[in-house]
């Protein structure tokens, strides 16, 4: 039997949650080509935190911002280690 006095949640995801990994592919793709240099832009805006860093072009800058700095910066250190440390 449930417990009546408790409350229960619902949550509801109004948007496909799209791995960190998949964002940052997607904005890389979308710098090289625009003929940005995509290691250089995307360092630029995990330290600024200024979204003009990305370009607009295929919603790169809207998907960026849709992760928290410091999400990108664990998600690159994962990986590079993954690759060269182990």
């Amino acid at each position: 039997m449930p417990d009546l006095n408790s409350t229960q949640y619902f949550k509801v995801n109004n948007e496909t949650e799209i791995a960190v990994k998949d964002i940052l592919e997607a904005v890389y793709i979308a710098l090289t080509e625009k003929g940005y240099n995509p290691v250089s832009q995307i360092v630029g805006y995990i330290m600024s935190g200024d979204p003009t860093y990305v370009t607009s072009y295929k919603n790169a800058r809207y998907l960026i911002m849709k992760v928290e700095r410091d999400e990108l910066l664990e998600e690159l250190l994962k990986n590079y280690i993954e690759v060269n440390l182990k």
